[in-house]
């Protein structure tokens, strides 16, 4: 299926000129935002968000109105129609009549990608349950960019909740796209990331390994990249709390790195950085939650402009066959096509990547 408009719901959905294009413009309103400052003037972005945000809505929300454009939705489900049981097609439909861009936040895979299939103007993903979050990826582009001068060549650290962090799972399949980067994966055995980002990581080009050690790789690090264990993603308290404290960052930890590393971390943070860190030279979390304003505004602006259409489902459906990821949008949203890609005995959803192996 074929939008009449462009969309970001995965950042691999578009070729790497494209991003180095969106970059390059975010690096130039980031040293002259006043020149960009009446390049939305009458335009109106919709934030239909569902669940709790500070930094990835206020970013957006600070970034269109420095574009000089308004904004109107909402941050709580339970303030809207959702409320009364509204489907995300209908919300998606009467928000695109009013919107010229529509921003979308939500708890369940695949939701982004599921409101692109009926909106009437342009939907940016602004993370879709533990599955993707290419904002935030755009964000670290674009501090890499800044701060290491490069995109390539580079040895990341991912440390905590590889199993659920969206925004560790988005960086991944970017990061792969460029040469010569290797993926330290730090992580308990039930953390660990997901089998189809490794796959991606592969077919990238990219190589990765895996330790339950953060101290032991810390001088091989040109990045850090700490998430928060999710408390919101596990099935209960115990669940949690038997991960939550296994990976803190310290200034002592910090003693063993390159005098080079940058640290950086998606926030909101909960304990697993230690606040002395904050005052590392090296802990650029914060400054890159400034880039994440200008990289977004890039964003904005590009999605306005553009003519592109974009292609939402190249799969089919299978008779009979549904996701089996209970997270994923097709199960919340039943009327949904549930399209797969694949060949032979495994099939992939679109909405949510779970890789599905059907019995002979």
């Amino acid at each position: 299926m074929i939008s009449e408009f462009p969309h970001l719901i995965d950042l691999n959905d578009y070729p790497v000129t494209w991003w180095n294009g969106l970059l390059d413009l975010g690096e130039k309103i980031l040293q002259n935002p006043a020149l960009y400052a009446n390049s939305c003037k009458g335009k109106l972005m919709g934030t239909l968000f569902y669940e709790p945000s500070t930094r990835t809505q206020m970013s957006f929300q600070t970034a269109m109105l420095r574009l000089g454009g308004t904004v109107i939705g909402f941050d709580n489900p339970l303030t809207s129609s959702v409320a009364k049981g509204e489907n995300l097609k209908d919300t998606t439909k009467i928000v695109s009549n009013y919107a010229d861009v529509i921003v979308m936040r939500h708890p369940t895979a695949g939701a982004a990608k599921a409101a692109a299939l009926t909106a009437d103007c342009p939907v940016i993903n602004a993370g879709d349950g533990g599955h993707l979050h290419p904002t935030q990826t755009l964000t670290d582009l674009l501090t890499l960019k800044v701060k290491k001068k490069r995109l390539s060549g580079l040895t990341i650290g991912l440390c905590g909740d590889l199993y659920n962090g969206r925004t560790v799972h988005s960086l991944c399949k970017a990061m792969s796209c460029y040469p010569d980067n290797h993926f330290i994966m730090i992580s308990t055995k039930e953390l660990r990331m997901p089998s189809y980002i490794k796959d991606a990581i592969r077919a990238g080009g990219g190589t990765y390994e895996e330790t339950e050690s953060l101290e032991a790789v810390m001088d091989k690090l040109d990045v850090l990249y700490m998430t928060r264990i999710q408390k919101e993603r596990f099935a209960s308290e115990e669940e949690y709390l038997a991960q939550k404290d296994t990976y803190i960052l310290t200034p002592k930890k910090m003693q063993l790195a390159k005098q080079d590393m940058i640290v950086m971390h998606p926030l909101p943070r909960v304990d697993e950085i230690t606040v002395p860190v904050d005052d590392d030279p090296r802990a650029l979390y914060f400054k890159q939650a400034k880039y994440g304003m200008y990289i977004r505004m890039a964003l904005i602006l590009t999605m306005l402009q553009s003519t592109a259409k974009t292609e939402l489902l190249r799969g089919k459906e299978h008779m009979g066959v549904v996701c089996r990821n209970e997270k994923c949008i097709t199960h919340a949203e039943p009327y949904l096509p549930k399209s797969f890609t694949g060949t032979g005995t495994t099939l992939v959803c679109e909405y949510c990547d779970h890789r599905l192996l059907l019995e002979h």
